[in-house]
C-alpha cells in the first residue's frame, strides 16, 4: 500500500503545481480540475476537511485524514 500511497502525493503535486496558498478545498478541487487531475484524486481532495491549507504538505495531510477516516468505517 505505500506505493499507492506515494503515487497518489505525486498526483497531487502535479495537479496542484503552482497553485498559491493559502487555499481552502474548494479553490483546491477547483485548481486540480483545471490542472486535469484524474477522478480517483479529486474524490479524495473531496474528502478532505474544509479549511484552510497553507501549503502542499496541509494537503497531504488532509487527504491523509480522509483516508484514516474512511477506512475505520
Amino acid at each position: 500500500m505505500p506505493l499507492a500511497r506515494q503515487s497518489t502525493t505525486h498526483d497531487i503535486a502535479q495537479s496542484l503545481a503552482g497553485i498559491d496558498f493559502p487555499a481552502n478545498r474548494s479553490k483546491i478541487i477547483e485548481y486540480a480540475k483545471k490542472n486535469n487531475a484524474n477522478q480517483n484524486l479529486l474524490d479524495a481532495l473531496q474528502k478532505m476537511p474544509d479549511e484552510q491549507y497553507t501549503s502542499m504538505a496541509d494537503v497531504f495531510k488532509g487527504v491523509g485524514i480522509s483516508e484514516e477516516g474512511s477506512q475505520k468505517s
